[in-house]
């Protein structure tokens, strides 16, 4: 499970995001990030039953670094006041969907899909689901899966069908997705239970089948 305190530490830095704070807690923070990686590395062990690619992963290799980019930011807050880590088989930043933890007061779910897709990418997801529209509606329609992410997230969604559909497509609402994400909340209680990490794999292992299909798209 993740410490409580590693909730305190992350509250306290969403009020005081300086470096001049972050250098006065940096052993908090030191055991925050030691806390969460550990953490990853129990998921990771978890998970290898059903993905095993990700046996091979290192937990910390997985985490997104604390520090902002401010560079294009209006935002110049130098630090992040989460810590997150992404579990792809190919690495963080692997073109591929993978699984996707959060950790942020208030603010916590455990997600995991395509986020953001280059136009390569994005269009062969739109190839795949069209040539098999019904395996792609049998994984979302699947109870376990409803219960637990409800269906696919609708941001920046198109209004009309992608260059090369029409709306006549069966397949055209699922057609005019940008992103192909998922995501199931986490309470600060949840993430202080014992109960977590059974949760966590659960999770993952639930969205296992929509990961899959996103990646035979790759080919």
């Amino acid at each position: 499970m993740i410490d409580k305190n590693t909730l305190v530490f992350l509250s306290r830095l969403k009020k005081n995001n300086s470096k001049e704070w972050f250098d006065k807690n940096r052993t908090a923070y030191e055991n925050a990030k030691q806390n969460t990686e550990l953490f990853v590395a129990e998921v990771l062990l978890g998970m290898a039953r059903f993905e095993p690619a990700v046996s091979t992963l290192v937990a910390k290799k997985c985490m997104f670094r604390i520090n902002r980019d401010i560079r294009f930011s209006k935002n110049k807050s130098p630090y992040k006041t989460n810590f997150g880590a992404s579990i792809n088989p190919g690495g963080k930043k692997a073109p591929g969907a993978g699984y996707y933890f959060h950790i942020e007061p208030g603010n916590s779910f455990i997600g995991g899909g395509l986020y953001m897709p280059d136009p390569a990418m994005l269009h062969a997801v739109r190839q795949e689901i069209d040539y098999d529209l019904k395996g792609f509606k049998k994984i979302l329609e699947d109870k376990k899966f409803k219960k637990t992410f409800g269906g696919l997230e609708t941001i920046e969604k198109l209004q009309r069908p992608p260059k090369g559909y029409d709306e006549s497509n069966p397949a055209v609402e699922f057609l005019k997705h940008k992103h192909f994400i998922v995501f199931a909340t986490l309470s600060d209680k949840d993430l202080v239970s014992k109960t977590l990490l059974r949760k966590a794999v659960s999770v993952f292992e639930t969205m296992h089948p929509f990961i899959d299909f996103l990646n035979r798209a790759k080919g």
